[in-house]
């Protein structure tokens, strides 16, 4: 059968035939407690970015059949004939939020189920990717490891092998993105001179640094700087997508690999808005709702499974479990669902008073460690703000605050709301930690009579991680407590923080890990 007509009838009739005893079960709503208006798929998926896409391939090369549920709308790849698939900053629209009349920068735009959202919680405001490829349609592409084993367990469990996670699973998620650094050619251009210019103060203050390993095709950024593909990359369109191509996102390795598989199907545009086991705890029910690409809601749904993941990225995940377990859908759900929530400990400071650097270039090109910073280890990358005064320079800053973000379900409006108390010292100590690393920095790169200096540094919320932590709500295959066939694999399993490191690179690991151990128990009717 050829993949396009592998049409959604097809794919839930295939499903039953998986498991003939689920399949009748299916049908008798008065032994299972499922209804006949449910639909059925052996596993089903909840997001579609680093940890959704890892589970749905992983679980389409077992053979077994996969429902993907995913909020945000399918992108168009962007080629020779189109260039013009995503919003910019430049000329921002729909595209560029999530179901919002304003944008991350607070333009004003036409409601759409755009790539990027913005919430408004209780002290943070996250930001979230949506479409088929999650975060990586936004995010920086930085395929980053924490380097430091020390570092490392400070914030994961000792039941982690670091060496393990970094030889076997980071690697398999790398021959996949296929990352490497910036190409000597492309540094040495005009568009990177940030780039060149904060490695050199690194080294002059005494920081290991390094080129950052990007999941970015450098022939596409040859074709902007040639002027024979739009520019995008290069002159650090970021957040709202890449309009040359340039960024390898999961929709061009992950999602189409399991999709190949012919086991998935990915639909998109279908927002989630409950779970629950049945009464025979075999099964879990699956409620969304599918909307147009203006939110409105065409119908509302539900689907029933033997396997859920939640991949729904810290905030979607740990929404729905609150819910759940305020609502008594999941209620053995544990204490620790809904806290040890962070913010990976992501900062933004702003240099000034630089040489007269005016082109910043595409995606955070290097970075610089401060892992015996004593007060506690930072990071630091170069990060490209296209309107950037001359002379200046936008650094985004990574290390380990304290979890101590909680998400709290109000009953009067049926929500899950978000609290991040800020204003703790243990969040003041790590922005301490940061300004003094950028102190060292600026301090040692005096010259001409210029001193370079950091005048503010706040917190962003580009990484949200947590809620469902490894080793206290799930166990360190993702396996939810109380619940079997319920597993978490996105940044909710992140402690808070990925140790100092852009943490898409952790959760895919963590989530290859994860169905390295999975798939062999689904596969004898265990876990």
């Amino acid at each position: 059968m050829d993949h396009k007509s592998f049409s959604r009838r097809h794919f839930l009739q295939g499903a039953t035939l998986f498991s003939a005893s689920v399949a009748t079960s299916v049908l008798t709503s008065s032994r299972t407690g499922a209804t006949i208006g449910d639909e059925y798929s052996e596993a089903v998926v909840i997001g579609s970015g680093y940890g959704g896409a890892v589970a749905a391939l992983r679980l389409g090369q077992a053979g077994i059949q996969t429902l993907v549920l995913e909020r945000g709308r399918r992108w168009e790849i962007p080629s020779q004939n189109n260039q013009d698939v995503f919003a910019t900053y430049r000329k921002p629209d729909g595209r560029a939020a999530w179901l919002s009349s304003t944008t991350l920068f607070g333009d004003s735009v036409d409601t759409y189920t755009g790539v990027l959202e913005t919430l408004r919680e209780y002290g943070a405001t996250p930001l979230c990717g949506a479409g088929v490829g999650g975060g990586s349609l936004v995010n920086n592409a930085g395929v980053v490891v924490p380097k430091s084993r020390y570092v490392f367990y400070q914030v994961f469990p000792r039941s982690i092998d670091y060496d393990q996670l970094l030889d076997v699973y980071f690697n398999r998620v790398r021959k996949i993105l296929e990352p490497s650094p910036i190409p000597a050619d492309v540094l040495a251009t005009k568009y990177y001179e940030s780039t060149r210019l904060f490695q050199q103060h690194a080294s002059r203050a005494g920081f290991a640094n390094y080129l950052i390993d990007l999941a970015v095709d450098w022939n596409a950024v040859r074709d902007e700087i040639a002027g024979t593909k739009v520019a995008s990359a290069s002159i650090g369109e970021i957040w709202f997508g890449c309009n040359s191509g340039a960024k390898k996102s999961l929709d061009r390795n992950y999602i189409p690999l399991a999709e190949q598989t012919k086991y998935v199907e990915i639909m998109p545009l279908c927002v989630v808005t409950a779970i629950s086991q049945l009464p025979n705890e075999k099964l879990y029910r699956v409620s969304y709702n599918r909307i147009n690409t203006s939110g409105k809601i065409l119908e509302t749904k539900t689907v029933t499974c033997r396997y859920l993941f939640l991949a729904a990225g810290s905030i979607g995940t740990s929404k729905l479990l609150v819910k759940a377990k305020a609502t008594g859908k999941l209620p053995k759900l544990n204490d620790h669902v809904g806290k040890n929530w962070g913010t990976n400990g992501d900062t933004v400071g702003h240099r000034s008073n630089l040489p007269p650097i005016k082109d910043q270039g595409g995606f955070a090109g290097a970075i610089l460690e401060h892992y015996d910073n004593p007060i506690s280890p930072i990071i630091l990358m170069n990060y490209p703000q296209w309107n950037n005064p001359i002379g200046s320079q936008e650094c985004l800053g990574m290390g380990i605050p304290k979890a101590n973000g909680v998400f709290k379900y109000d009953a009067r409006t049926e929500s899950v709301n978000l609290y991040w108390p800020s204003y703790l010292n243990s969040n003041k100590q790590h922005i301490d930690a940061t300004k003094l690393t950028y102190k060292i920095l600026d301090d040692a790169n005096f010259k001409d009579g210029k001193q370079p200096s950091t005048e503010f540094v706040y917190q962003n919320v580009a990484h949200p991680s947590g809620g469902a932590t490894i080793g206290k709500a799930c166990d360190q295959y993702g396996r939810v407590f109380g619940y079997k066939g319920l597993y978490v694999v996105d940044g909710a399993l992140l402690p808070g923080s990925a140790g100092g490191a852009n943490p898409f690179l952790t959760i895919a690991g963590l989530a290859e890990r994860a169905m390295d151990k999975i798939i062999p128990k689904i596969k004898h009717g265990g876990w």
